[in-house]
């Protein structure tokens, strides 16, 4: 759908299959159209496929990618990104702590596995330009962006500016209140939603949420914090002063804040070590 002047959304369904079941997400792509195409995320593998079926709706076509900004370097946002190249031959753009995890996925399978990792990533990518805070990207005559470093849900996480149309495409940087939380440093999370509430956006465009419009904006925000803060409580609170087994301590922080059974996985292991 077009969410504003030249931006859609397109949200891609898939599953993570895990030893317990199979577990339902989504992630949200954003794509600009001006006189050329640019896309922020991929998506899954096989994701290109819904991509090229909503610009040939538009009239449009995938080769026509010009540019694709990738947030960071997880599964469910450069899964197709090796396939999207191969079809465009579209410059791949990155922060630099994100670039060696896009081009050697292998690495990032064994330094953060993901259940079913190798059916959500095609495969490696090389990438043609370094993102930096405050590099300004005028990608078209339509589409000029600021990039903002975002880190905490990872290190090189970025969220985009778009100061024309008054929004914040965000990534995975600002986590869903009662949802799975993932990041790697809690303090750098909580800087990087301050980071963001200063651009007085009229629109945050979030990776695993709708839109939101001001003034629910800064009330989202504010609220991200708040399940920030109290998911650091949760495990400081159960780890007490010894370390205890990560394993046991997950199952334990995953009950206290009512999240799903399911969620006692890898990622949620490594989001409680990340609070001590």
């Amino acid at each position: 759908m077009e969410i504003a002047p030249n931006l859609h959304q397109l949200t891609i369904p898939f599953v993570v299959p895990t030893p317990g079941g199979n577990i339902p997400r989504f992630v949200n792509l954003f794509l600009y159209t001006g006189e050329r195409l640019t896309l922020i995320d991929s998506g899954v593998a096989g994701a290109e496929q819904q991509v090229s079926r909503y610009l040939n709706e538009m009239g449009r076509s995938v080769q026509e990618i010009d540019a694709l900004i990738l947030t960071h370097s997880h599964p469910d946002h450069i899964g197709a990104a090796r396939t999207i190249r191969d079809l465009s031959g579209c410059r791949i753009l990155v922060h630099a702590a994100e670039r060696e995890w896009v081009e050697d996925t292998e690495q990032q399978q064994r330094q953060r596995p993901v259940p079913g990792f190798a059916t959500l990533v095609a495969g490696p990518v090389p990438v043609d330009q370094v993102l930096r805070h405050g590099d300004c990207l005028a990608l078209d005559a339509a589409v000029q962006l600021t990039v903002l470093h975002t880190p905490g849900h990872s290190h090189g996480s970025i969220s985009l500016w778009d100061q024309q149309r008054g929004c914040v495409i965000c990534g995975d940087a600002v986590p869903v209140p009662h949802e799975l939380p993932v990041f790697d440093h809690v303090q750098q999370s909580l800087a990087s939603l301050a980071r963001i509430e200063a651009c007085n956006a009229d629109m945050l465009l979030s990776a695993w949420a709708e839109p939101v419009r001001a003034p629910a904006v800064q009330t989202a925000l504010l609220e991200a914090a708040d399940w920030l803060h109290r998911v650091e409580t949760v495990v400081q609170q159960l780890a007490g002063s010894s370390m205890p087994d990560p394993l046991e301590l997950c199952r334990r922080v995953v009950a206290e804040l009512g999240l799903p059974p399911l969620a006692v996985n890898p990622i949620m292991v490594r989001t409680c070590m990340a609070c001590l």
